[in-house]
C-alpha cells in the first residue's frame, strides 16, 4: 500500500483544532453555460441538507449560501475531519440580458442547479421596415 502526506493538510488539521476555524476557505466549485435560451450553473455542494441553502438576487448579483454541519455528535473527539464545515458562499454578477425574475433552482445529488433564462427583449428577432414603395419588407434572422 502506498501511503502519502501532505505536511500541509496536517498543518490545517491541526490549526483547525486549536483555532477552530479552517485555515483555508471553503470552496463552491460551479461550471456555467447557455444550453439554447437559457443560462445554466451547476454548483457542487455535496453533503449540504437543502434546507441550509439560500438564494437571493439583488440588483443583479445572485448570492449564494449554504451550510454543511458535522455529522459527529457535540462533544465528539475528532479523528480525522477533512471535509469542510461551516458556510459555503459565493456571488455571481448576472448580465442584463438575463432574466433573474424567473430563476429555477434544483438540488440533485449534491448538485444545485439554476436555470436562469434569457430576457425575451435580449432574443434576437426580425423587425419588419417599409420601403420606399410601400411595400414591407423583413430584415434579420
Amino acid at each position: 500500500m502506498l501511503m502519502r502526506t501532505d505536511p500541509f493538510r496536517e498543518f490545517d488539521r491541526l490549526a483547525q483544532q486549536v483555532f477552530g476555524t479552517a485555515s483555508r476557505p471553503a470552496v463552491m466549485p460551479m461550471d456555467a453555460y447557455r444550453a439554447g435560451d437559457d443560462f445554466i450553473v451547476h454548483f457542487d455542494l455535496p453533503g449540504i441538507d437543502p434546507e441550509t441553502i439560500e438564494l437571493d438576487v439583488e440588483r443583479n448579483v445572485l448570492n449564494v449560501r449554504a451550510e454543511r454541519r458535522s455529522p459527529a455528535p457535540e462533544g465528539a473527539e475528532p479523528v480525522v475531519a477533512e471535509r469542510p464545515t461551516g458556510t459555503f458562499t459565493r456571488q455571481l454578477f448576472l448580465g442584463e440580458t438575463l432574466d433573474t425574475e424567473r430563476i429555477d433552482a434544483s438540488y440533485e445529488a449534491g448538485v444545485l442547479t439554476l436555470r436562469i433564462p434569457v430576457a425575451e427583449q435580449a432574443k434576437p428577432r426580425r423587425i419588419q421596415i417599409t420601403g420606399g414603395d410601400g411595400g414591407r419588407k423583413q430584415i434579420g434572422g
